[in-house]
């Protein structure tokens, strides 16, 4: 359930502005999940999500570079939690996950800065990366498999 409810996190914060942990509460809570201001905040530590200034003056909750070693390492456990199974074909790549954590491996994903992937889309619980060339494709497939073990 954490891995879900973290993962739900870094999409909110991904696709809105939100500027509190009490906005933050809210939204988890309209989406099903029972959470407390104490849980978010302890959810953002762990994440190692910050506030960055907006053009308005205001703040925004975001992730941090793709870079940061601590935020890899939690997307790469949030990620190892939560693929099922991986495949190719052609130049696409599919990863399965768990319901609801789709959103959280293809984040993960994203943040390996692969220039092999040219786009990725997340649902519920697949992701679709489309890839250069099919064995770019193929060779991912391959890492995802090997992270897994």
């Amino acid at each position: 359930m954490k891995s879900r409810r973290q993962a739900k996190l870094l999409e909110l914060i991904n696709n809105r502005a939100i500027e509190t942990q009490e906005e933050l509460t809210a939204f988890l809570i309209k989406e099903g999940f029972e959470v407390t201001q104490a849980t978010v905040s302890r959810d953002i530590k762990e994440l190692n999500i910050t506030k960055t200034p907006v053009k308005n003056g205001g703040y925004r909750y975001t992730t941090l570079n793709a870079g940061d070693s601590v935020k890899s390492d939690r997307l790469t456990k949030i990620f190892k939690e939560s693929v099922t199974l991986t495949d190719s074909a052609q130049n696409i790549v599919v990863v399965k996950t768990l319901p609801g954590l789709a959103s959280g491996a293809c984040e993960a994903l994203d943040a390996m800065d692969d220039l092999d992937i040219v786009g990725s889309l997340a649902g519920d619980n697949t992701v679709f990366l489309v890839m250069r060339t099919e064995e770019a494709a193929q060779q991912l497939c391959d890492r995802i498999r090997i992270m897994l073990r």
